[in-house]
């Protein structure tokens, strides 16, 4: 496998390889259709950003509840953002919202460089000792306010918010590559799944993709 090579295979068994391959395949046939997104999703092992006692539902296209009332998205939701990225091996990205770890982790597999954010402390210390056990290194993880983006580290090639915003960010606009993308679901009790393209300093194109549910965005850190 391509980033857990270093992992015990006996935590990623047979039986799980082949709920995966299903799950891919269901979708594709939902309409992803990168297949770097749909190869890269076929090495994660979800049921390892996941409650223990989940693990049987672990590759079912569903959310599910993980520390500090957060959830870990739709499988779906995870390929369609990643999908929407349109990054290039080498890339720099930024994601808001670590949250499990896993969505990190399948941009991790397109091979890009990721830095990623996350403001709940209990998440951030579960989450980060959870990628030193399975050997899982983005440039960096960090504690602290989305909103604020990383303004030393940019700019960024793809930025890729995992939770609902109410508005966009400036400071995460004005920390965009030109030819980069911002995914961001923008919406209070819903949200519209939205891409902004920096056309050039000043001008961005908006695009939008329909209806999801986030947790939401929050400012300042616990």
């Amino acid at each position: 496998m391509f980033i857990f090579e270093l992992m015990n295979s006996s935590l990623d068994t047979a039986k799980h390889q082949g709920q995966r391959k299903l799950l891919i395949d269901r979708l594709a046939g939902m309409g992803i259709s990168d297949q770097k997104v749909l190869d890269a999703m076929l090495q994660v092992p979800r049921h390892w950003f996941m409650d223990p006692g989940l693990e049987s539902h672990a590759y079912d296209n569903k959310a599910f509840p993980i520390a500090a009332d957060q959830t870990i998205s739709h499988p779906y939701t995870v390929a369609f953002q990643s999908e929407l990225l349109e990054v290039k091996r080498g890339d720099q990205v930024l994601e808001i919202g670590t949250g499990s770890g896993y969505q990190t982790a399948v941009l991790l597999t397109l091979g890009i460089k990721i830095y990623t954010v996350e403001r709940q402390q209990e998440l951030f210390k579960k989450t980060k000792r959870l990628f030193s056990k399975i050997h899982l290194h983005p440039k960096k993880v960090i504690f602290g306010d989305g909103y604020l983006g990383l303004a030393d580290d940019a700019p960024f090639q793809g930025i890729v918010v995992t939770a609902g915003a109410p508005s966009v960010p400036k400071p995460l606009l004005q920390q965009l590559d030109v030819g980069g993308r911002l995914v961001i679901p923008i919406g209070t009790e819903e949200q519209i799944m939205t891409r902004f393209t920096r056309i050039s300093e000043k001008e961005f194109n908006k695009e939008t993709f329909g209806t999801f549910r986030f947790v939401p965005m929050l400012k300042d850190k616990n």
